[in-house]
């Protein structure tokens, strides 16, 4: 399937308000991180349903906030859901932004970047529109050190790259951007039964839950463009 419709399917069944959901357990702290001054300019790539963009609103006084998606029905719920003047969305390729060169001052993706068909061209892309000094914050739960996210490429029918730590380090310096940070954010949100509860229908044992959630959650790699 196109990731296109894919994503539209996923925003027409409201799955894009779940991933909202969830996603926020370790987006929050990880967002917390950007250092944000009054009136900057933020791009949001894959947008999903918004929230990132709404949050900072209200919270970090951004000055402007652009939500690109590659799915039209993703970008529509989201103006549905955003009620703010100074936050736009779009539809677009990641590797081929709408944006003109050094007009960024942070970038922030979360569960969108292992599926560019071409990340370093998408990198590379990314350095283009960022500012000097801008920064790049690139949120994923799929990643090779996480054992138990490599199953969701059996529930979703799209080529999905499957990166190391490692790999991402040396992709974002490829890219000529410099790695500021990497680390993982555990997710502290998502409850996790007692062990007498397990199997479930979603785990077999308790010690993988933990270790998806607790042990590695969310991989953020920082990148600085120079």
């Amino acid at each position: 399937m196109h990731i296109r419709s894919e994503f539209d399917q996923w925003a027409a069944s409201g799955r894009d308000r779940e991933m909202e959901e969830t996603h926020w357990h370790t987006a929050k702290r990880a967002l917390a991180r950007i250092p944000i001054e009054q009136g900057d300019t933020i791009l949001d790539l894959g947008t999903g349903s918004g929230y990132v963009l709404r949050a900072l609103n209200e919270t970090r006084h951004i000055g402007q906030g652009i939500g690109l998606d590659v799915s039209p029905e993703m970008v529509t719920n989201a103006r549905e859901y955003t009620d703010a003047n100074n936050i736009s969305y779009t539809v677009g390729d990641f590797h081929h932004l709408p944006i003109a060169d050094d007009s960024i001052d942070h970038i922030w993706s979360m569960e969108a970047f292992f599926f560019a068909s071409e990340p370093l061209e998408m990198l590379e892309e990314i350095r283009r529109v960022l500012r000097p000094g801008g920064t790049f914050f690139c949120a994923v739960n799929f990643f090779e050190e996480s054992e138990q996210s490599h199953r969701w490429r059996e529930r979703i029918d799209l080529p999905m790259y499957l990166w190391s730590q490692q790999e991402y380090r040396t992709l974002f310096r490829k890219s000529g951007l410099s790695v500021a940070t990497q680390d993982t954010i555990p997710d502290e949100d998502i409850d996790i039964p007692p062990e007498s509860e397990f199997p479930t229908e979603e785990w077999e044992t308790r010690a993988a839950m933990i270790d998806r959630y607790r042990t590695w959650g969310t991989l953020l790699t920082v990148g600085v463009a120079p």
